[in-house]
């Protein structure tokens, strides 16, 4: 079982796109949007993923996170979902010996622009580029799975 300690935050300019390294394109759907136990479906640039995520403490939670062909992610999508799809463009910027994950949300969620950095411990310390805004680590409104809709 692997820990993923996350803080995020709101993006204040586009300063990102310049910065990124690469684009990935992500659409995601939920199977359980239960905050004890997070089901996620995702194809990013054409390759499935599933993740089962724990409860949050603080900035940490458990995750488990599998390869699935993404005709098969697809079809779960299609036939399980329980939630609405998300569909965003990721760049990955990395800053300051630390890798920075920005989504820009399309869609329903248009102009939402959320950044995550994952850290090995939660009182890591870190530089934030300058594009990093308010803090909404926490923030349920924020979470992928809540903006994707209760199931």
């Amino acid at each position: 079982m692997a820990k993923e300690i996350e803080r995020k935050y709101l993006v204040t300019s586009t300063d990102y796109r310049d910065m990124a390294s690469r684009v990935r394109h992500i659409t995601q759907a939920y199977l359980s949007t239960d905050p004890r136990s997070t089901v996620r479906l995702r194809i990013i640039d054409g390759r499935g993923k599933l993740t089962v995520k724990g409860i949050t403490r603080g900035a940490t939670r458990d995750e488990w996170e599998f390869d699935i062909p993404a005709d098969d992610a697809r079809d779960m999508i299609e036939a399980c979902a329980c939630s609405k799809i998300i569909d965003k463009d990721r760049y990955i910027v990395d800053y300051e010996g630390h890798r920075w994950e920005v989504d820009e949300f399309h869609g329903e969620h248009e102009g939402l622009v959320v950044a995550e950095i994952e850290l090995g411990d939660e009182a890591e310390r870190f530089e934030k580029p300058g594009f990093i805004g308010r803090e909404v680590t926490g923030d349920t409104r924020y979470y992928n799975s809540s903006l994707a809709g209760i199931c």
